[in-house]
């Protein structure tokens, strides 16, 4: 299936893989791309030595393009994007919009860029700014979320801007693909599908946890870090949202020292990377403090298997979903099932051009 997305990465499928922090790792990605899509490497929560050994292993597992999602404002996001360009990776994925100036540094290498945005109006900015294409996710969408469904917000992005537009939030099979193509969209981002896959490094006890979750056991709440964030319900949630603001922000304060050990930042970087998070957004300084929960919340679940300690990000989808196919085998059932929808449409042909 050929769309404007895989001419512009050079993938057989319109389907990518998103950077989840503490999941999107070397093996997960080698098999996403293996299987013909794009897996995108999470960074954020790597050191530089980190993400040089993960961009050299996803390369020595496959041949296959693939990206990296790093954080535009992160204090040594340079020296980020000077690995992304020596290691030949492919596509640079952004949670929050790079600069016009580290845009121009990427394309100039031959990497595409390609931000992540939750409004109209962020896409309009950054594809001023000459990013190649945009994938916007709705709020069905796993992590930092908005309140604007994707039904609603896709076609918004796809009439405003002319690079092509990747939908995520909400997607998980074929069906999904076709809608997203119907609307405009050049292929389709999917996190917790392949996050709920066997070649996910998550714990077996983390997935079942999400593969025995309904619809409603999906929850959108601020009581991690401030920020609207999407996740599994559990009684860590619900301690955290009737828990008193003295006592999280003690519990902030523990978590960010531990991350910044994990990470290798100094308190001052960390200082850096909470003002950079802080500007443009209506956040108390305790919002950051808390923030600062979040990668060793994530970590307590997606690597130790703490599901009783861990905060479980999570699209809606994974009320709806209860198997672990390899990646290889995910990516030929979407691509399988859309075919036969493309198939079973008056005078629609076995591909679809976008």
């Amino acid at each position: 299936m050929e769309t404007a997305l895989t001419r512009l990465v050079g993938i057989r499928y319109p389907i990518v893989q998103t950077g989840m922090g503490w999941v999107a790792g070397p093996r997960l990605v080698s098999a996403t791309a293996n299987a013909g899509a794009l897996g995108i490497l999470a960074s954020a929560t790597m050191t530089l030595d980190q993400l040089r050994t993960a961009i050299a292993e996803v390369r020595c597992r496959t041949d296959a393009p693939f990206g990296v999602n790093l954080r535009a404002d992160a204090a040594d996001a340079g020296d980020r994007v000077r690995l992304i360009v020596d290691g030949g990776v492919r596509v640079a994925s952004f949670a929050l919009a790079p600069s016009p100036e580290l845009i121009a540094e990427l394309r100039e290498a031959g990497v595409v860029v390609m931000p992540s945005v939750g409004a109209r109006r962020h896409a309009e900015k950054v594809a001023a700014w000459g990013a190649d294409a945009v994938i916007v996710q709705g709020g069905e969408g796993g992590g930092h979320t908005g309140e604007v469904a994707t039904s609603v917000l896709l076609p918004q992005v796809v009439d405003a801007v002319r690079i092509p537009v990747v939908a995520a939030g909400g997607f998980f099979d074929g069906r999904g693909l076709v809608a997203a193509l119907a609307y405009g969209a050049a292929g389709v981002a999917m996190g917790t599908r392949f996050l709920l896959t066997s070649d996910s490094t998550v714990p077996d006890a983390v997935k079942a946890r999400y593969l025995a979750a309904t619809v409603k056991d999906v929850t959108v709440t601020r009581a991690v870090d401030g920020l609207p964030h999407r996740m599994l319900r559990t009684p860590l949630v619900d301690s955290l949202e009737n828990t008193g603001r003295t006592r999280r922000l003690l519990r902030a304060l523990r978590h960010a020292a531990a991350f910044r050990r994990l990470s290798g930042l100094s308190w001052p970087q960390m200082a850096r990377d909470g003002l950079a998070l802080r500007h443009g957004k209506d956040l108390s300084w305790s919002q950051l403090l808390l923030a600062a929960n979040t990668p060793m919340l994530l970590r307590s679940a997606m690597v130790e298997g703490r599901t009783d300690l861990g905060v479980m990000a999570s699209g809606q989808v994974a009320g709806v979903i209860d198997d672990l196919p390899s990646c290889a085998e995910l990516v030929e059932r979407v691509m399988t099932e859309a075919g036969e929808i493309i198939g079973a449409l008056p005078g629609a042909g076995a591909s679809m051009r976008g």
